[in-house]
């Protein structure tokens, strides 16, 4: 007798021929990059984003049979590594570290991501790529442009962008992890506030514990708190761009469908943030979550690799550098400055 197979065993069976190869291909080059990363001291992202921009062959026709996967793995995947991000964050760890200090994390994340639409305005780029930019500087580094990318609106340099900024963070963070310390150290900072500035300033959290630990235990301790608190920015930023979004649309000055008020990979952020806090996530299950999230994201960024021409990449102008350069020097200027002060 002929076995028969159900619809639902059918769709799944199309959906892993038609996802498989793209996400494989990705997960693939997402070992590859881990192992250089570990074998050569190179940032993991870095050497994602490089070996999927190398492989953008694979994704250059549209009915390639890896095309379908790796649009699904630098789209839902991402959001995946995001929301599993959020179980990192815990509000009593937050408050350890005092009110001034906070204080001086959040404005340092609002006025960078101000001062990125402002100087994006300046040199004539989009609004768009001085949000972007900014909100990557400010928050998290390519996690944050990852996550403010997946609910800006689209348009035919959207992925060019993204690859930029995510590799210029990523260059940049790699420069600031080698540099901050010896700064901090020819100011002669205590290891707290050598702490706050290295995780107020460094845009991503592997360099940020890199730099801190570097110093001392106490300094990597607080670097990687400091940076904690920006990454708990990461939503509350998001919904007020979902926010602005959907006004715009209402007013007509963006076409198509409203963006949702609060994304659901957002949700699953706060949802695993709350349960952090409340202690409802046991302390194996969050290295679990953290390991997930860190892999998920690489994966993700080896396909956004992939989807985009390293010639585009080079198009995107002299005006962008000079304003992600900028960006990068604000923050530290701000919180150098701030810290000082409260020295």
């Amino acid at each position: 007798m002929e076995k028969t197979i159900s619809p639902a065993s059918a769709r799944l069976q199309n959906l892993v021929s038609t996802l498989g190869p793209g996400f494989l291909v990705s997960v693939i080059v997402a070992i590859a990059a881990k192992f250089l990363s570990e074998h050569y001291n190179a940032p993991a992202m870095l050497m994602a984003l490089l070996l999927g921009i190398a492989l953008h062959f694979l994704v250059e026709e549209k009915d390639n049979s890896c095309t379908a996967g790796v649009d699904f793995t630098a789209r839902t995947v991402l959001r995946f590594g995001v929301v599993l991000l959020g179980a990192r964050i815990s509000v009593e760890l937050m408050m350890g570290l005092g009110a001034e200090l906070i204080a001086v994390v959040v404005t340092g994340v609002v006025l960078t991501i101000l001062f990125g639409l402002l100087g994006a305005k300046i040199l004539g780029r989009g609004w768009r790529f001085g949000l972007l930019t900014g909100g990557s500087v400010a928050i998290c580094g390519a996690s944050a442009a990852m996550a403010i990318s997946a609910v800006l609106p689209k348009n035919e340099h959207s992925e060019r962008n993204l690859i930029f900024t995510v590799l210029s963070v990523t260059i940049l963070s790699t420069l600031a992890m080698i540099a901050y310390p010896m700064l901090t150290k020819a100011i002669e900072f205590s290891d707290k506030l050598s702490g706050v500035f290295i995780g107020g300033t460094i845009h991503d959290v592997a360099q940020v514990v890199g730099a801190g630990f570097s110093v001392s235990e106490r300094t990597g301790e607080v670097a990687t708190l400091v940076k904690l608190i920006r990454v708990a920015m990461l939503a509350p930023v998001v919904v007020i761009i979902t926010l602005v979004l959907r006004q715009s649309s209402e007013a007509g000055r963006l076409q198509g469908k409203r963006p949702p008020i609060l994304p659901l990979f957002v949700i699953g952020f706060l949802g695993f943030a709350g349960a952090n806090s409340m202690g409802l996530i046991p302390e194996t299950m969050l290295g679990l979550f953290s390991g997930l999230s860190r892999w998920a994201l690489l994966v993700s960024i080896a396909a956004v690799g992939m989807k985009t021409s390293l010639k585009s990449v080079l198009e995107v102008g002299g005006q962008a550098i000079v304003l992600i350069i900028a960006e990068t020097v604000f923050i530290a200027l701000f919180v150098l400055l701030a810290v000082t002060a409260l020295d």
